[in-house]
């Protein structure tokens, strides 16, 4: 048996699942949350073990003043797991890490010099990456003989060609201070580019599919043959697609004038519109089974958050498929794109010229972690599929080992 315990190190809080890479299922997962805030907690699911029974789970209150004591948490939770066995098949564990920059293109061994190059990149992730290094650190700490493997979200986005990566301002800006679009998402766009492929029964090489990654943040990709040539999050995963509390697109302008018109810092600015634009700043409410509620109950902002929020959607559809030229699939994911039909009806209606039908019957009745719900003569699939970027951490991680 080869295990993978993949970590998701936060500020406060410490997301771990551990696999079977052999069985390809996970084995436990849990999070430990508000370190540091003295009402900790430790949330601990077992997987259910038959279809039919359900899975298990508990939660403990314990005070959980730093990371080093909630991964020792983490440990003693896996201690009592039968199928953990001590560690003696762990092979490997993974750590999700927020921006790669150019340098890291792939899943990366952790040593001394990822972890200084890390160091150099936190001004591109300040509020990610301090959080993903303390979790390497305490991980290496308590599980000093595992080869440790550093999995980038940006990374996935590497291959973008520089006429899609590179904005256009000075070349200066690129060259001191890595002014590109880098792509976040990767783990997530890059497992359900698999699923799609592997569900059709075609070669991902051949295929081409655009992925909605659909939550609270949100973004979409062009993937040619595997390969993503264009994505809608930039330097930062402020651009692009309407969000839960983010803006996406925006003329750049508009900073330089709420400056001088409100007096506004840029660290007041960068609040606002990473936690209180998007769908919040425009109706309020940013969980978008809130905002399509409201809607029903003749809530006028709320209808324009929605329309905006789908309208975005369709503009990114139509270009990505320009620049495909081809499309294969389109497909949906995370807790929006997997959860609500009425969004994915609305993002695809009217687009019968570019090929794309949904039929409301199957839209309505989606079963996981995978099915299509385009009519019988859409020329494009249009799939929902259920994201897992943990076992594609995991799996990245297992390939970086073995080689």
């Amino acid at each position: 048996m080869k295990q993978i315990l993949v970590l998701n190190s936060g500020s406060s809080s410490i997301k771990y699942e551990l696999f079977d890479m052999d069985a390809a299922g996970a084995l436990e997962s849990g999070l430990v949350e508000r370190i540091g805030e003295g009402e900790s907690r430790l949330k601990q699911t077992l997987p259910a073990s038959t279809p039919k029974s359900p899975s298990q789970s508990r939660s403990i209150e314990v005070s959980v003043p730093d990371h080093r004591q909630g991964m020792d948490l983490i440990r003693r939770a896996l201690s009592e797991n039968a199928s953990f066995a001590g560690g003696q098949y762990l092979v490997g564990i993974g750590h999700r890490a927020v921006h790669g920059g150019e340098t890291f293109s792939g899943p990366t061994l952790i040593d001394d010099h990822l972890i200084r190059t890390m160091e150099e990149l936190v001004p591109l992730a300040p509020l990610h990456h301090p959080a993903n290094l303390i979790g390497m650190e305490v991980a290496r700490s308590a599980f000093p003989e595992v080869p440790q493997v550093a999995v980038f979200d940006t990374a996935y986005h590497q291959t973008l060609p520089p006429h899609a990566y590179r904005y256009a301002v000075p070349q200066t800006w690129y060259q001191r201070y890595g002014m590109r679009r880098y792509g976040f998402h990767g783990t997530s766009h890059a497992y359900v580019a698999k699923q799609v492929a592997r569900h059709l029964g075609r070669p991902l090489a051949e295929l081409n599919t655009i992925v909605f990654h659909l939550g609270n943040g949100a973004s979409a990709t062009a993937i040619r043959g595997g390969v993503s040539v264009d994505t809608s999050m930039g330097l930062t995963p402020l651009e692009g697609l309407v969000m839960g509390t983010r803006c996406g697109d925006l003329d750049p302008a508009i900073l330089i004038h709420m400056g001088k018109e409100s007096g506004m810092s840029v660290d007041q600015m960068d609040g606002v519109l990473n936690m209180q634009s998007g769908l919040k700043g425009l109706c309020g409410a940013n969980d978008m089974r809130e905002v399509l509620s409201m809607e029903s109950n003749g809530d006028q902002a709320a209808a324009l958050a929605v329309e905006m929020f789908v309208y975005r959607i369709k503009k990114y559809l139509g270009a990505y498929h320009a620049v495909l030229g081809r499309l294969d699939a389109v497909a949906f994911t995370a807790g929006i794109g997997e959860h609500s039909p009425q969004i994915r009806a609305r993002s695809c209606s009217d687009l019968e010229t570019l090929g794309i039908a949904i039929d409301p019957v199957l839209n309505t009745a989606v079963e996981p972690p995978i099915c299509e719900i385009q009519t019988s003569d859409s020329r494009v699939k249009v799939l929902v599929v259920s994201t897992d970027e943990e076992f594609e951490i995991a799996e990245q991680t297992l390939a970086c080992v073995q080689s």
